[in-house]
């Protein structure tokens, strides 16, 4: 029996007549629903606990909104259970009152910049216009009626024009602004992200080599938006030539060679003969090209400042470029490995006897260029970005054990020290402002200036010098700086976490969404080397206290570790395939199938909600998409909740570099779960991803207060001596559900009690 892709008319959207829960066409089934026509006691079907699961994963849409409202049931016999129904009705109410408020804000916002880009021309004002265009699209229910709006059309016309000039004009931000904006509008038919990313790759390049000159592009449009100025940039951590140490040629034609043999584009249909070397080498050089025409450069690399000798680099790399780009109408001849070590040479020599770039750069942008030919996940890891891959993938990292952030002044503040680290160990304490790094002012640093400079090899040691508000002997409050000199370790990032903190150490989770009911929810933020065996405490812990049923939150879980989610998938499933791995012909390369699991991790007989989202990817999505199948094909009881998942089913293979600095990440294959359609997102695809079995909305203003308080909620305020802080303020999880913040989560829950709570009886119903 194959269940329909989603449940219900917005689940109460009948009676509240609100779309916050969309519906989708059912799909046709191989077992009928039982007639209903002439029932008036729903609980016939296969009994009362499962009556609201069996109409949901039916796709009876009149039924199961019936059947979750709450005068359905008998108050009398079912009291929480009807609350709850009758709390998330009242929060459905409440969210499209925010969207209506929202998309009236949005419009005034629009009206407002609209009015002023008319008055003084500014593509700023501009900006802000197709900001709240962007927003719109988010809130509003019928798109095709909002662009139909010809005062949108013009106002997209005119970003459009604004963006191409203000690229021509070397307006680098605006005009990245506004292409961004563009292409968040046209997401599915990628209009614009040619021009996002030639725009990121010039202003990726400033970043690198020219860091203080995007810290004055960026301090001048604050200034010119009426806000504060930036601090004074700090170089601290900032050097290029840092960065590029370790690079030479034989690792960037090494990347690009393997790349050429292996990437899975090689016999993609977007190429009738795959992606060659004669595409990566002009890749290569366009990249250059846009390096040596970014006039930014030119405070760092003094040769851009001569004209002569820039135009004669670009002659020289246009000349080359017009010998290998097969699309220029020439018959050419395909180039291979020897070609490539040519090219790169000949472009070396020009440089040195033209603008005279250090060839460390020229290789580093030949090599980031050539790899944008392929695909987003394809690329260089470079000597200086390797250790953060590492800590990204085995979910540890060499540091002090600190999370920190930019406040509203841009200074360094310390949101909490990790338990057992040795920051907590020395004393450092939330709300600590960073100050000096190793006696070197910290004020202006970015976060990843500061992570760079805090981190670093183990036993190694870093002084930090920090300001905190004390109390004085008069009991008054006063600024004090303290030093501390820390000892860097390897710090542990687990990925598997609770429902609500119940202490400061990893493991301190209440996993219990709804103890009285038993109904668990454990929350994965990647699959890391650990992961497996902290969901396995985490299942081991509840099942100790009673577990009926799990919330899987996926959300925002952008992946990691593939064993780790076939490992996960096989505490859910009981048999048959997790994930297989196919090449650019569809042929099956590799098949991961269920693995055995000790019973008492196994949740294969529990109901299941599987939260996911936009941004759910790579192993979330195998993970959510092989319960899914299994639960279609009756092997378990799960449903899939939430939102479309990010359509990331690509497999990238990590491969040493020569010397052993770098790495690089290639696409080899694509993955594929047991379902009609591949996870990926490829150019064109109008599917893709994990599609829940029930959709449910939730607005941008609603995801972004979830976020803040699920983070401050995760935080166990520590005093000096890393004591509790028993009367801290925090908030509380719960507030989630009963304020209406995660509809999601709430609907989850909503769906499992009934599930759970054998009392639950219904009241006569009467269908049509």
């Amino acid at each position: 029996m194959k269940p329909s892709k989603s449940i219900l008319i917005a689940l109460l959207g009948t009676a509240l007549g609100v779309a916050s829960l969309s519906t989708h066409a059912t799909s046709p089934t191989s077992e009928p629903m039982p007639d209903m026509s002439g029932m008036t006691d729903m609980t016939q079907l296969h009994g009362t606990t499962d009556l609201v699961w069996e109409l949901a994963s039916q796709g009876d849409d009149s039924g199961i909104a019936q059947l979750l409202m709450p005068e359905s049931w008998d108050p009398t016999t079912n009291t929480q259970f009807t609350q709850a129904l009758t709390l998330l009705q009242e929060n459905l109410t409440k969210q499209e009152a925010t969207r209506t408020e929202s998309i009236n804000e949005a419009n005034e916002t629009l009206d407002k910049h609209l009015a002023l880009f008319e008055d003084n021309g500014s593509l700023i004002e501009l900006s802000k216009a197709l900001s709240a265009v962007v927003a719109l699209q988010m809130l509003h229910t019928n798109k095709d009626q909002l662009f139909a709006d010809p005062k949108i059309s013009t106002l997209i016309d005119q970003s459009i024009q604004g963006a191409k000039q203000a690229e021509a004009d070397k307006d680098w931000l605006i005009a990245s602004e506004l292409f961004y904006r563009l292409n968040a509008i046209y997401d599915q038919e990628n209009t614009f992200s040619d021009d996002v990313d030639r725009l990121t790759r010039r202003l990726t390049m400033i970043r690198m080599y020219a860091p203080e000159r995007l810290w004055e592009l960026r301090n001048d449009r604050r200034i010119q938006e009426g806000l504060d100025p930036l601090p004074p940039y700090n170089p601290y951590g900032d050097s290029y030539t840092e960065k590029l140490d370790g690079i030479d040629s034989v690792m960037v034609r090494t990347a690009l060679q393997r790349s050429v043999a292996q990437h899975i584009a090689r016999q993609s249909s977007m190429s009738p003969t795959g992606v060659t070397m004669n595409d990566l080498i002009v890749a290569g050089i366009e990249s250059i090209q846009t390096m040596a025409t970014t006039t930014d450069l030119a405070s760092v690399f003094e040769g851009f400042n001569d004209p002569k000798a820039r135009q004669s680099f670009l002659d020289d790399l246009e000349e080359l470029k017009s010998k290998y780009d097969l699309a220029g109408g020439m018959k050419i001849k395909p180039a291979g490995a020897y070609d490539l070590r040519r090219v790169i040479d000949s472009i070396l020599r020009s440089s040195r006897d033209t603008v005279a770039v250090m060839p460390e750069a020229i290789l580093h942008e030949f090599g980031n260029g050539a790899m944008t030919e392929l695909d987003p996940y394809t690329a260089i890891i470079w000597p200086d970005e390797v250790a953060r891959f590492r800590r990204s993938t085995q979910g540890e990292f060499i540091g002090v054990g600190i999370r920190i952030q930019l406040d509203e002044l841009q200074n360094i503040t310390i949101v909490t020290p990790l338990t057992g680290t040795p920051a907590q160990r020395a004393g450092l304490q939330s709300d600590d402002i960073i100050k000096k790094v190793n006696g070197i002012s910290a004020i202006g640093l970015g976060l990843d200036q500061a992570v760079e400079v805090i981190t670093g090899p183990p036993n190694t040691k870093v002084t930090l010098t920090i300001e905190r508000t004390v109390e004085n002997d008069q009991g008054e409050e006063e600024l004090k700086e303290f030093e501390y000199t820390i000892t860097r370790a390897k710090i542990d990032l687990p990925s598997v976490k609770g429902w609500s903190r119940t202490g400061p150490a990893n493991g301190d989770w209440d996993y219990f969404i709804d103890p009285d009911q038993g109904i668990g929810y454990i929350r994965l933020t990647g699959f890391t080397q650990d992961t497996t065996r902290d969901f396995d405490r985490a299942v081991v812990q509840m099942k100790e206290h009673g577990l009926n049923a799990l919330v899987l939150d996926l959300r925002y879980n952008p992946g990691g570790l593939l064993d780790q989610a076939v490992k996960l998938a096989s505490r859910f499933v009981p048999e048959g395939m997790v994930v297989k791995t196919v090449d650019a012909s569809g042929i099956t390369q590799d098949r991961q199938d269920v693995r055995s699991v000790n019973p008492k991790y196994s949740l294969r007989d529990l109901p299941v909600v599987v939260l996911v989202n936009e941004g759910s990817a790579s192993a979330s999505e195998i993970v959510s998409g092989a319960i899914q199948a299994g639960a279609h094909q009756g092997k378990n009881k799960a449903l899939v909740v939430g939102a479309r998942s990010f359509g990331k089913g690509s497999v990238q293979n990590v491969y040493m570099l020569p010397g052993g600095l770098s790495a690089m990440k290639l696409t080899t294959q694509h993955y594929q779960i047991d379902a009609p359609r591949m996870i990926h997102k490829v150019p064109g695809a109008t599917e893709w991803g994990i599609e829940p079995d029930l959709h449910v909305e939730m607005l941008p203003s609603q995801q972004a207060k979830a976020l803040i308080l699920r983070r401050d909620a995760d935080i166990y305020p520590l005093d000096k001596d890393g004591n509790v802080i028993i009367d801290a303020e925090r908030p509380d999880p719960i507030t989630l559900i009963t304020d209406g913040i995660d509809l999601q989560a709430q609907t989850a829950l909503v769906i499992l009690q009934s599930q759970v709570d054998e009392s639950i009886t219904k009241t006569t119903m009467t269908t049509d």
